[in-house]
This record gives C-alpha cells, sequence and structure tokens, in this order.
C-alpha cells in the first residue's frame, strides 16, 4: 500500500508482519516508528547546518527504504542497504518514484561499512545494534545514529541478556528508561573508543519501546579517553530511593544504604554518566521539525523537553515517592516548582509524565513540599 510520510508518498507491505535485517521474516516496516522517523530528518537538517561537509546518508537496515528516501529528500547521498533483496528492490522503487537519487545495495551491512566510509551511518535494526556497532564507527566520519529495541535487556529485566550484549551491568530500577539509554551509549562509547573515536551523544531519547541516540564522532585517542572517563556506576537502594553515581571503570558497590541503612542497593554500570544531549543542538533540531510531519506536535514537545531535562543519570517516580510517603500526589508543576523554590534544580523527564530528575534528595523533596519528618 501507499503511505505518505514527511511529504513523500512510499510504498509499503501491508501487513505488518515480518522483520528487519537478518530476520528472515519478510519486508517490515513499522508505522509506530513514524516519530524516530521525523526526529531523523530534523536531526538531519540541524546537523547539515553544524557540520556542512557532511553528505553521505546509509540507511544500513533499510527495509522498505522509508528512512532512507526521507534523507535523500534533505539533499544527503544516500545508499539503502538490506540483506533482503525484496527490501533492496521495494527501496529503489521508493527512491524512483520520489525521483530522488540514491543507491540500493544488497548486501550484509557490516561488509558493506568494512569496504566504504560514510559521513552518517543510521542502524535501526530489530533489536540490538551491537552486532553492527564496530564497523559503524570504524567507518563513519561524522554522526552514528542508534536505534535499540530491546529495551527489557537493557534496562535490566532481562540481566543477563544486557550483560551479554552490552559488556555491562544493567539493573532493573524504577528509572529504567534512563538505566537504559545509558546502558546503550555506554556500550557505543566503549566501540568507538577502540578506534581512538570520541562518540558523544547530541540527542537521545527513549520513547515506546526503543532507545535513540545520535552520536558526533571526533577522532583522537586523547578525546576518546575522556569520554572513557564519563563513564561510571550508580548505586539505588530499592527501599529509600537514595542514589548515588561514581565515575570510573572499577566498581565499589556500596552494600549497605547511608540513608536507610538497608541492604536492598543495586549496583548498575558502567553506564554513560555524561550528557544525552546538547540543549542547544535539541533547541536546533526541534527547529526543524515541520508541519509536513505527522509526528510534529510529538516531537517538538519531546525536544522541548530533551533541550530542558536536567542531565542526572536518574529520575524518580513522583508517585513513587508520595506512596512512600503515604501522601496523596500533587501536580507535577507544582512538585516541580517547591523543588525550585526551595533552591533545588528540578525538571520534567521526556519519556514519562511522571518522572522527574531533580538535584534534591528524598528528605530534601520531604522538606520542600511542605511535609514534616522524614
Amino acid at each position: 500500500m501507499d503511505i505518505e510520510e514527511g511529504g513523500l508518498t512510499v510504498t509499503v507491505p501491508e501487513s505488518r508482519d515480518g522483520a528487519s535485517e537478518g530476520t528472515g521474516g519478510g519486508v517490515f516496516f513499522n508505522p509506530t516508528q513514524e516519530l524516530n522517523r521525523d526526529v531523523t530528518v530534523a536531526v538531519l537538517r540541524a546537523y547539515r547546518e553544524r557540520e556542512p561537509r557532511a553528505a553521505s546518508y546509509l540507511d544500513a537496515m533499510a527495509a522498505s527504504g522509508v528512512r532512507g528516501v526521507r534523507a535523500a529528500a534533505e539533499g544527503y547521498d544516500v545508499t539503502c542497504a538490506d540483506v533482503d533483496a525484496d527490501a533492496v528492490a521495494l527501496a529503489e522503487r521508493n527512491l524512483d518514484a520520489n525521483d530522488l537519487p540514491g543507491e540500493t545495495v544488497h548486501r550484509d551491512v557490516n561488509a558493506l561499512l568494512y569496504e566504504n566510509v560514510f559521513d552518517v551511518v543510521d542502524l535501526d535494526p530489530y533489536g540490538t545494534p551491537m552486532p553492527f556497532a564496530d564497523p559503524a564507527f570504524a567507518n563513519t566520519r561524522n554522526l552514528v545514529c542508534v536505534t535499540a529495541t530491546d529495551t527489557a535487556p537493557l534496562c535490566g529485566a532481562h540481566l543477563k541478556s544486557g550483560i551479554r550484549k552490552y559488556g555491562a551491568v544493567p539493573r532493573n530500577t524504577d528509572f529504567h528508561p534512563e538505566m537504559g539509554l545509558r546502558t546503550l551509549i555506554s556500550a557505543l562509547v566503549r566501540t568507538a573508543a577502540r578506534y581512538d573515536k570520541a562518540a558523544r551523544p547530541i540527542v537521545s531519547h527513549v520513547s515506546r519501546h526503543y532507545a535513540r541516540t545520535y552520536l558526533e564522532l571526533e577522532s583522537g585517542a586523547q578525546v576518546a579517553d575522556d569520554c572513557i572517563d564519563e563513564l561510571g556506576y550508580v548505586d539505588a537502594c530499592e527501599d529509600c530511593l537514595w542514589r548515588a553515581a561514581t565515575h570510573g571503570l572499577i566498581a565499589d558497590p556500596t552494600e549497605t544504604c547511608p540513608e536507610c541503612g538497608g541492604d536492598r542497593v543495586l549496583t548498575a554500570g558502567p553506564i554513560w554518566l555524561g550528557p544525552v544531549a546538547e540543549p542547544a543542538f535539541a533547541r536546533a533540531v526541534r527547529d526543524h521539525v515541520t508541519d509536513d510531519m505527522g509526528e510534529a506536535k510529538r516531537a517538538r514537545k519531546l525536544l522541548d523537553t530533551v533541550a530542558d531535562e536536567l542531565d542526572t543519570p536518574t529520575h524518580y517516580d513522583q508517585h513513587r515517592v508520595y506512596k512512600g510517603w503515604s501522601e496523596p500526589a500533587i501536580g507535577m508543576d507544582e512538585f516541580i516548582g517547591a523543588l525550585r523554590a526551595a533552591g533545588h534544580e528540578a525538571t520534567r523527564a521526556h519519556y514519562r509524565g511522571t518522572a522527574v530528575k531533580t538535584t534534591a534528595s528524598i528528605p530534601e523533596m520531604r522538606e520542600a513540599v511542605g511535609l514534616d519528618g522524614t
């Protein structure tokens, strides 16, 4: 069937059955990922202003080719690759139907990447992106865009799978969107560092059931080391919600919570403790969201929140905080306003309506909202 997305008309499979590259399930198209693709286009527009020399773009798991077609419409020199011959044919058809230049390649993307260099590489596989990360970072000049849909391993719900795939110990905490995103970025940063490259996230978000990050590359052993220095561990008490982050690659787990004395303290890492987005660039991306995008309203709201979001490696769920106090929760705006009035930094988190990021501890939050005692 034909659909319209971003002002372009593309042909996609009628059924949503199937999967992306390497799964053997047929050509895949997911309409619920339109937000992902809309933000991608806005990032490509903003990044062209940031780095005018970035010209070539690889849609590494092209499937129907919709992402590559939209990148081609933005003036990028597009290559659409897939191991499924039907997907390659459909991507070529969609480029031709929109009178857009672009190359379609029936190849394993890892082999393609080891033989070619691209300015921008987009990895949007079914599941984990890690099998494609090494060649992507080895042979990309400027920007690597990555989606991960295996959120259960990333956030620690499937612990052993997360350890195997991401070389870290993620933990299933109540701030699992943040855990998943930072576990993913940590694995990608460490992969890039093997090639003496720094990979710094300039925009990231967690939406629906995936994490998405855009990593700008810089070559050099020193800058790669600087990125490694932004990795570390988070200790989190499951009882009183105390948290602490520690930089470094050698874990020193906290066995007893310093706040409540409990022994249910989880240690996760190494995760990325640095910023997951550049506020100025996130605002520039927001400005490049246009009304012809089907998810324009959601994309603008998302990017506004990402740009303003406090840079902390965890968040608190306001409802759980108030449940621990045996008190009814007040409105989020009122709650954040009270924290700020008490001298604490506080913002919403972009991935959940009741998630708050703040520099305040749990006792400080309680005091800020006028509840006596601890």
